[in-house]
């Protein structure tokens, strides 16, 4: 099954997850050198595309391929995939991206997997990603029409704040310079004037004001570029420029269960907002919230936790140290803390758990809700910065399994600790005319297509793309 003569493609649309499966995984113990290639392919044959990207692109490569493992991964659930599509191509309008750098993208793309895969590709495996390609570009580019016409690209932020709580975690407050609506549990991508194209994910810290100012809590980790501009070398009167909210760890305003909230470190960002929110209309769920830091100083929002306690009756507090044997009060590791309290609430049965915090600390406190029978679908957090391995269909859920391709750079599973935040270092966002075929409802036929060699694979380019890595390399 491949082209017909007319030049459209025979190619069943019932095969298009298994034939990208199968081709995925030709590259999936090289996704380094394959990646690595793409991104020669594309600042080769359009350097003006270089400077859309930041000057260091190693979270960028790991970002790429953690997008593909999701893709590929939700290859058979095109109607669920199609969600996070849609907030991929509203979130790539803060890079100026522009519908023909589709084509740029995807053709480079696939002239990478194919020259790593080698023997092993087909002709309908070209089909396959052809296929992909109509319902990735078109479901991102339409998304960001819609969004065009609705909200900015990115917002504009003015620091009115900067409180340095330890010597490396900050409170940012922010007056964006337009109105900015989110959920509370959501998060933002966020670039400095010191990293110009560099964005790193944040959570947001509070519920929506009437102000319009936000708040953001900011741990400076080794390397980290912009967070440590954030807390090290920002003051009041800077700006900083914002990108859309992203996420799905929302608190159901119509359940009825309690709620339990474990947050590792500055993973008490989305909690903390989630929190704000409850309290402008909560009145008989009850609230057991687990913050967790290695140390006791780092537990840095103490006295605003401690007011929300004596507020509202529903609302109590455990603060567990894990690395300091002298704290007073509880000790151990969250996963084991909250354990160990469940002893006395059921095992935690009945609740709607929201889990904040670096990705080790995610992956092993969801591991012990498991073994503590708590229903997947009861369990929320936020798939990025190297959580895609636990994502499942259902907004902000997951499952501390493997997905089926190759696991992304990043993201194996490391012993727990007590995070500082969604991500383990400064986290990122992951990133040809629209040819007409209807994005929605499952991968389609398209009779205009046919597989023929793109600029990607003339002789003069391979010659430019190896002289480039050899530069990089």
């Amino acid at each position: 099954m491949g082209q017909q003569a007319a030049g459209g493609t025979d190619l069943d649309p019932e095969r298009v997850p298994g034939l990208i499966r199968d081709s995925f995984a030709l590259v999936g113990a090289i996704p380094d050198r394959v990646v690595a290639h793409f991104y020669a392919l594309v600042f080769t044959e359009h350097p003006e595309m270089r400077d859309m990207f930041p000057p260091m692109m190693d979270a960028q490569r790991d970002r790429l391929f953690q997008a593909l493992v999701r893709v590929v991964a939700e290859a058979d659930r095109p109607d669920t995939l199609a969600d996070y599509l849609r907030q991929l191509g509203r979130d790539h309008r803060k890079y100026g991206a522009r519908p023909e750098h589709y084509d740029v993208i995807w053709r480079c793309l696939i002239s990478a997997l194919k020259r790593y895969a080698g023997p092993g590709w087909t002709p309908d495996m070209d089909q396959a990603w052809l296929a992909a390609y109509q319902l990735v570009a078109g479901t991102m580019i339409e998304a960001a029409e819609q969004d065009s016409h609705l909200t900015p690209a990115w917002w504009t932020a003015r620091v009115v704040k900067h409180e340095l709580r330890t010597r490396d975690i900050a409170v940012l407050t922010l007056e964006p310079d337009a109105p900015y609506e989110f959920r509370p549990g959501q998060y933002l991508s966020l670039e400095t004037q010191r990293w110009p194209r560099v964005w790193r994910h944040y959570s947001i810290a509070s519920a929506p004001r009437a102000d319009n100012t936000l708040t953001l809590h900011v741990r400076a980790v080794p390397a980290g570029w912009v967070s440590n501009a954030l807390v090290n070398h920002t003051r009041v009167g800077d700006t900083v420029r914002l990108g859309p909210p992203m996420g799905t760890m929302f608190c159901s305003t119509v359940s009825a269960r309690d709620v339990l909230c474990i947050a590792g470190g500055t993973g008490l960002a989305p909690i903390k907002a989630i929190l704000e929110d409850m309290a402008q209309w909560n009145t008989n769920r009850r609230v057991r919230l687990f913050f967790g830091a290695r140390r006791d100083q780092e537990l840095y929002d103490m006295p605003a936790l401690t007011g929300l306690v004596e507020r509202f009756h529903w609302l109590s507090l455990v603060t567990p140290i894990s690395h300091d044997p002298h704290a007073p009060g509880e000790r151990g590791m969250l996963p084991e803390v909250v354990a160990r309290h469940g002893d006395f609430h059921n095992h935690w049965e009945g609740c709607d758990v929201y889990v904040s915090g670096s990705v080790p600390m995610v992956r092993a406190t969801i591991a012990r809700l498991q073994e503590l029978n708590i229903p997947l679908a009861n369990i929320r957090f936020d798939a990025y910065g190297g959580m895609d391995g636990l994502w499942q269909p259902g907004a902000g859920q997951g499952s501390p399994t493997p997905p089926t391709t190759p696991a992304a750079p990043g993201t194996a599973v490391q012993a727990a600790g007590h995070g500082t935040g969604p991500a383990p270092a400064d986290s990122v966002s992951a990133t040809g005319s629209w040819l007409g075929a209807e994005p929605r409802g499952g991968w389609r036929r398209d009779n205009g297509w046919r597989a023929v060699a793109g600029p990607a694979e003339d002789s003069g380019i391979a010659r430019s793309v190896e002289e480039y890595l050899s530069r990089v390399s």
